[in-house]
């Protein structure tokens, strides 16, 4: 196995990391959409973005991709780190605002209301799918971005990240729909 082909640049992480991050947010408003028929801007952030999501999936990448050949075996040990990561974020947040901003308490096998089996396959099927088959296509779409474009693109999201972070330190994204047991 070539290790040579596993590693990039940080600006390949950190483009990686908000194209995660806005895929998960999408996926979240628009989860809530159908069920709640209301757009609400999940997570603990202003922007469009959920970056559990993109650590999840940063992860998933430096942890999975030379087993991309092994689609079950990066199901199930995507479910795992995915699960352990969820926890431990929504303890965290708990903790640190003594709020939830999800509470998997009515599903089933869930523990502590933190993690379910439900998200848990989720989770584990999009890992899956993101090593084995997401990452290929998205190694061609940014060899095709010039350096110039790449650099000027993850200055921009990181200095609206690290704004938004600034505020939401502070003021965190608490509003209607968006937190249990407030």
């Amino acid at each position: 196995m070539n290790k040579e082909k596993y590693f990039h640049p940080f600006d390949y992480y950190v483009l990686l990391f908000f194209l995660l991050a806005f895929i998960g947010w999408l996926w979240e408003v628009a989860l809530f959409y159908i069920t709640e028929h209301a757009f609400i801007n999940r997570g603990v952030y202003r922007g469009p973005y959920l970056p559990i999501y993109g650590v999840g999936g940063i992860m998933l990448c430096f942890c999975f991709r030379p087993l991309k050949r092994k689609p079950l075996l990066v199901f199930l040990l995507s479910l795992l780190l995915c699960s352990v990561l969820e926890y431990f974020t929504s303890y965290f947040l708990e903790m640190r605002w003594g709020i939830r901003w999800w509470d998997y308490s009515g599903h089933f096998m869930n523990i502590n209301g933190r993690i379910c089996l439900l998200g848990a396959v989720i989770f584990g099927s999009a890992g899956m799918a993101l090593v084995c088959f997401l990452l290929p296509l998205y190694d061609t779409f940014y060899q095709r971005m010039s350096g110039k474009w790449r650099a000027v693109l993850c200055l921009a999201l990181l200095a609206v990240f690290v704004a938004d972070a600034a505020y939401c330190a502070v003021w965190p994204n608490m509003g209607n729909g968006i937190s249990w047991g407030r």
